[in-house]
């Protein structure tokens, strides 16, 4: 619900701070006093685009602020768009604040976080909805009607089932397809398949070959040098001085010391005891090597070959050695597909077949829902039009099933509001067949019904009752008293009915001093508002009759 709206150097307002309440606000005013200015205010804090020309003469920027207490019937759309654009939201209250400078640039804040007109334009949706008599939008496109049709109906179940439904349709149809084109590409290629797997058995390739194949090849080439250096290490060790026999020599006499020092120097013979154990396993060591090192050239050259054979393979199938082992499994998986595969496609479309059913049972349960509440709305709305002087119109919500082509989560419905205007005239959509009264009578019929459904907590209405007085009018005034006990409505009118019928009252006047116009907006007492209304009915010049007249008004 908007709670203020601060404006500075906006055309004609200089300076304008405004408080609103709950229930239904009415802004009355002569032509030309400035009613539209406040819209276009109130539009730049809702997202709409900055136009320099409404920046005060004299000024170098205009400002707008604007203060939302938030309800739990925006919070959830609010909420996804902060989520989307990683915004802290807020709890409670929502600022926002707008500055636009005469070269185009400026600045918006939500809640002090920067924000594009996008963005802004997002959550401007989620905080207001406003209709004049000549709206392209919100009810006036037939996108959203379904979407509206839901909402009134209340059957969320129902419509969660279908979602669930369709994307397990979605994806047994994908998984289907993926394993035909599977199928038919192994297919396609068993030949060549059957004989890449028999030539990689055959090979029989494991993951870390070329490393070891690669070691020994090179053990092999130089076997002699290695030979020669283990040999010279093994004579170092146990030749002409065996260094065994010298730890052990040396052990003996650190055993001669300790007697006489109650074993000082234990630690000392310790170390020589590992040292001499670890000797003797380097001696086997070298030992077992030289013996295991091998000069047969004719292996030399098997893993010569054996090298040749992978990489060449490797070349083959476009990989390295190291992933042959993956491609003989992958091939082997393509040949299981091929042999197994019809069992399995078929055992898709089995499951194809079964999710589409239920998808098709949900949807039709939802179809039924539709029409339901298609036929409560349309007799809501039709009750609603003969005191609107719109007695001979009728209103029909068109439910019609989309081909299979066009269905998704939401079902196989399209949905459609259509009026007709007169008996003999053929129903047809909202913005073609109703003039601008027409149509703006059957908008305020159709919110009145939707309000309780909605997810604004704020409409607006300009000059809604343009072209209406008397009897009509007050109808009109009546219904926008009875949509705003479950929303806040602010409506701008030049009806005296449509005036008498607000909770609470503002002036919009144009007051010139030299040479010099400003805007003021003012609330207004029961007696000024009195005043005003017989203003609206008389003109200029006020008579006894208008204000007795507009007494009456205000105490219908």
């Amino acid at each position: 619900m908007l709670t203020s709206l601060s404006i500075r150097n906006v055309v004609l307002i200089d300076r304008l701070d405004l408080d609103f309440q709950s229930g239904l606000s009415v802004l009355t005013g002569e032509t030309g006093a400035g009613k539209s200015i406040l819209l276009d205010s109130l539009g730049l804090i809702l997202g709409n685009r900055g136009d320099i020309g409404l920046i005060r003469q004299g000024e170098e920027k205009l400002s707008v602020n604007g203060s939302f207490d938030i309800s739990p019937r925006e919070a959830p759309a609010l909420q996804a768009v902060f989520s989307t654009y990683d915004l802290d939201y807020p709890e409670g209250e929502l600022v926002i604040s707008r500055t636009l400078n005469r070269d185009g640039k400026g600045k918006i804040f939500v809640n002090d976080q920067s924000v594009s007109a996008k963005v802004l334009k997002e959550i401007g949706r989620c905080l207001v909805e406003v209709h004049g008599q000549f709206d392209n939008q919100g009810l006036l496109n037939p996108s959203v009607h379904r979407g509206v049709l839901d909402s009134f109906g209340g059957y969320s179940k129902e419509l969660q089932k279908v979602k669930e439904s369709w994307h397990t349709y979605q994806t047994a149809a994908q998984a289907l397809m993926d394993a035909e084109q599977r199928l038919h590409q192994a297919q396609s290629e068993e030949e060549d398949l059957r004989h890449w797997v028999a030539e990689l058995e055959h090979i029989s390739p494991a993951p870390d070959e070329e490393e070891k194949l690669t070691q020994k090849r090179s053990e092999l080439m130089n076997a002699e040098k290695i030979i020669e250096s283990l040999n010279y290490a093994y004579e170092a060790l146990n030749g002409r001085t065996d260094i065994l026999d010298s730890i052990r020599q040396a052990q003996s006499a650190l055993d001669r010391a300790n007697r006489l020092v109650n074993g000082s120097f234990d630690t000392i013979y310790e170390l020589l005891e590992q040292t001499r154990i670890n000797a003797e396993e380097a001696i086997n060591e070298i030992s077992d090597a030289s013996r295991n090192i091998s000069l047969n050239q004719n292996e030399l050259e098997s893993i010569e070959e054996r090298l040749f054979s992978l990489r060449s393979l490797a070349r083959k199938h476009q990989t390295d050695i190291a992933r042959l082992p993956e491609v003989l499994a992958e091939f082997k998986s393509r040949l299981q597909s091929i042999e197994l595969g019809e069992d399995g496609v078929s055992a898709l479309r089995q499951a194809l077949s079964k999710a589409k059913s239920a998808y098709e049972e949900a949807a039709d349960n939802l179809s039924r829902k539709r029409l339901e509440a298609a036929q409560c709305l349309d007799a809501k709305i039709i009750a609603e039009l003969p005191p609107l002087k719109m007695d001979k119109a009728r209103f029909q919500t068109m439910v019609e099933r989309l081909p299979e082509s066009s269905w998704n989560e939401y079902g196989f419905d399209s949905v459609c509001f259509t009026v007709s205007t007169n008996p003999n005239s053929p129903q047809g959509p909202l913005n073609k067949i109703a003039s601008g009264g027409e149509l703006s009578r059957f908008m305020l019929a159709l919110k009145v019904n939707l309000a309780q459904s909605g997810s604004v907590s704020t409409m607006i209405f300009d000059e809604v009752d343009a072209g209406i007085g008397g009897a009509t009018a007050k109808a009109v005034g009546e219904r926008l008293s009875r949509l705003s006990h479950d929303v806040q409505v602010l409506v701008v009118t030049h009806s005296p009915q449509v005036a008498a019928s607000g909770k609470h009252h503002f002036k919009v006047e144009k007051i010139t001093t030299d040479n010099q116009s400003l805007t003021t907006v003012k609330e207004l007492s029961e007696a000024e508002r009195q005043e005003e209304i017989a203003r609206m009915l008389a003109g200029e010049k006020i008579s006894d009759e208008a204000r007795a007249a507009a007494k009456v008004l205000l105490s219908a």
